[in-house]
């Protein structure tokens, strides 16, 4: 026991070391590493599976509106930065409410569980958005006539909405953020 936590403390020092080392670029930025939106992305599966196999307490109580999940990838490379980001933070903006709405309408133990992973996640990207100096969007003051949008009046489709624009539009945005960009001279 006393060798494995030595070893396991030596490992953890050297790796302390490594990352400190004076001269030597330091570790690519955790915001930059796509690896934490993929865990945002299978924790909102993990609530769609959940919700799936709900039989009781599941429903939402009513209708709410989510983002377009479609991307046509020539549409929106032709979009500037600003345009996509403020794309995906309407898209958040709205997720967020939707999100909260089914929290106060689910009784599911098990599922409020998935749900508050689910809205914390949601909480994480804005946060790493603003890490990575992307504008935040400052929302209207009502969804009413915001472009790109559409009403979901199940549960089961608002997960699946979330899932998939994490999928899409988030993950093309995190993958072209300027601040994650290797300079290549």
């Amino acid at each position: 026991f006393l060798i494995s936590v030595t070893t396991g403390l030596l490992a953890l020092l050297l790796i302390l070391l490594e990352w400190t080392r004076p001269g030597l670029p330091s570790p690519l930025r955790p915001i930059c590493d796509l690896r934490v939106l993929n865990h945002f992305i299978k924790e909102a599966r993990d609530a769609e599976v959940a919700m799936k196999s709900c039989r009781e307490g599941c429903s939402l109580s009513e209708s709410v509106t989510v983002p377009q999940t479609r991307v046509e990838l020539d549409v929106w490379e032709k979009k500037n930065a600003l345009e996509q980001a403020q794309e995906v933070q309407t898209g958040l903006w709205l997720l967020k409410p939707a999100l909260s709405l089914l929290q106060t309408s689910v009784t599911n133990t098990a599922l409020l569980s998935h749900i508050d992973n689910s809205i914390r996640n949601l909480l994480s990207i804005s946060a790493v958005l603003r890490s990575l100096n992307i504008q935040e969007f400052t929302p209207p003051a009502s969804a009413a006539g915001l472009e790109g949008t559409w009403t979901v009046s199940s549960s089961t489709d608002l997960l699946q909405v979330h899932v998939n624009f994490l999928r899409g539009k988030v993950r093309l945005l995190l993958l072209d953020a300027q601040a994650c960009q290797q300079d290549v001279s």
